[in-house]
């Protein structure tokens, strides 16, 4: 967040001046006219380049960090602690730096009169729409220390679910690596040995033997143009899929994959379940309960069948009705959801398709995992096993020749 310098007048016209964090200029003020303090000024602090202001670019604030924050904060409002002093407390020993920085400033809106969601609301680097929504929830119900528990188990379930499919692509993404590195090693430095042998023996060469110094020869003399095509291959991918048309149409096509398909629509089923089934038993309404799931659902294919559901059910249709004509669901899934909507246990019956989902989770996980393993070997044994081959079969050819 910016430092801003502002002066103003105080009670009895006092002059006053300061350097504050805030999210805008708006904020910085609406908080001070809570202190009394009539602003006349407010700049943006400009400082030069430093390892701190790099460093505050890519501040974040982990779902750990912010499981364990709800989780104290629900323990002290449960214990009857009042709602500033808890945050003061939190702010003072929280290790995060930006969520050091941002519960100052909750605190102080909170002693201003603002609502404890809407100060969260302020901001959505760290606070997401379904944690300011299920707050609100919890403020309007009072029951704030229930739902401050249910965004922690929310949270853990969250972390764990990134944990298991983050965990399976580790050990490929490390093998693959590796292979690559290898591979660029024996086309840029050992290959030419070989190459500049033959070239002195004289004679034809096998044609994979051609083949592999031809691509040799292009790797060790283009390598920095490969690199550069590769790294803008890469970042013209990252502007499409963040155009609309683009995340479509590669969300759509990553839900069609084999294997892979199947564990993102799982997972997204789990995580939309569990996040619809605990805004619903916070107290939230089901409408906007969808439109915060659609947004929290990291595919856009299954966000706009949310987002035509919504629309469905603010129209007076049933929740079942419209999952099943968009067809992105399981069948089950819309199965348990409408005997869920007729016996009026909707939340109750979300959680458990959750829970049955994540262990669904666990399986497609493991499927994928022994999946990429044998195709790993066989491609480090194909490209590998080619190069070899193709090193020694001029060998051959000369041992022949001179037998």
């Amino acid at each position: 967040m910016p430092t801003y310098v502002w002066v103003g007048r105080g009670q009895g016209g006092v002059a006053q001046r300061g350097e504050r964090v805030a999210n805008s200029k708006a904020v910085l003020i609406d908080n001070l006219r809570k202190e009394h303090i009539l602003v006349t000024s407010v700049q943006e602090k400009k400082g030069g380049f430093s390892l701190a202001t790099l460093s505050a670019a890519f501040e974040r604030v982990s779902d750990k960090d912010l499981t364990v924050f709800t989780r104290q904060f629900a323990t002290m409002i449960d214990a009857g602690l009042p709602l500033v002093q808890c945050l003061d407390i939190l702010e003072k020993q929280s290790p995060n730096p930006l969520l050091r920085r941002t519960l100052g400033v909750v605190r102080i809106d909170v002693e201003g009169g603002t609502t404890y969601a809407d100060a969260l609301k302020k901001h959505p680097k760290v606070f997401s729409d379904l944690y300011v929504a299920m707050v609100a929830a919890g403020e309007t119900g009072g029951i704030l220390d229930v739902i401050l528990h249910r965004l922690a188990a929310q949270t853990e379930k969250a972390m764990k679910l990134k944990r298991q499919i983050k965990g399976a692509m580790v050990y490929p993404g490390v093998v693959l690596t590796v292979a690559i590195v290898v591979i660029v090693v024996l086309l840029i430095f050992v290959i030419p040995i070989f190459a500049q042998m033959f070239t002195d023996y004289g004679g034809a060469l096998p044609a994979l033997t051609q083949l592999v110094i031809n691509v040799s020869n292009l790797t060790k003399d283009y390598f920095f143009y490969i690199i550069g095509g590769v790294v803008a291959l890469g970042f013209m991918f990252r502007r499409y899929y963040k155009t609309e048309t683009g995340r479509k149409v590669i969300d759509r096509l990553a839900l069609k994959l084999p294997v892979i398909g199947d564990l993102i629509r799982k997972s997204s089923v789990a995580q939309m379940t569990r996040t619809l089934g605990s805004m619903l038993s916070s107290g939230v309404p089901i409408l906007q309960g969808l439109e915060v799931v659609a947004g929290t659902t990291g595919n856009k294919i299954i966000s706009m069948a949310l987002m035509e559901v919504r629309k469905s059910i603010s129209e007076g249709k049933t929740i079942a009705e419209p999952l099943r004509k968009e067809k992105v669901f399981p069948d089950m899934v819309v199965q348990m959801i409408g005997v869920g909507e007729a016996t009026g246990s909707l939340d109750a019956m979300l959680s458990k398709i959750a829970d049955f989902y994540e262990d669904e989770v666990d399986v497609a996980v493991t499927a994928l995992t022994s999946l990429l393993e044998p195709l790993l070997i066989i491609f480090l044994g194909i490209t590998i096993g080619t190069v070899v081959i193709a090193m020694y079969l001029p060998i051959f050819k000369l041992a022949s020749v001179i037998q």
